[in-house]
């Protein structure tokens, strides 16, 4: 269940980027670069091979959004939060 939760956040926040005030390219790379990394580590969780370094990497995406863009905050504060409950 977790894992399916996860993959329809991820498949929110891509609609979110689809349809957000424009992002830097910088930005935008970044945050489909933590999409990739995520759907890495799904693959992993099913493997039973966590990666730690996520959760850091999504924290570093709230800081980094949370003042210009808090709707993707919301989305990827959801992601840590599934992330959580899979013990990652």
């Amino acid at each position: 269940m977790p894992v399916q939760q996860l993959q329809q956040q991820l498949q929110d926040l891509r609609n979110q980027l689809a349809e957000a005030p424009p992002l830097s390219d910088e930005d935008k790379a970044a945050l489909v670069e933590l999409m990739s990394e995520i759907e890495v580590q799904l693959a992993r969780e099913i493997a039973s091979e966590p990666d730690a370094g996520l959760v850091e990497g999504v924290n570093l995406a709230v800081e980094r959004f949370e003042a210009s863009h808090p709707t993707l905050t919301v989305s990827l504060r959801s992601i840590l939060q599934t992330l959580a409950n899979m013990g990652i």
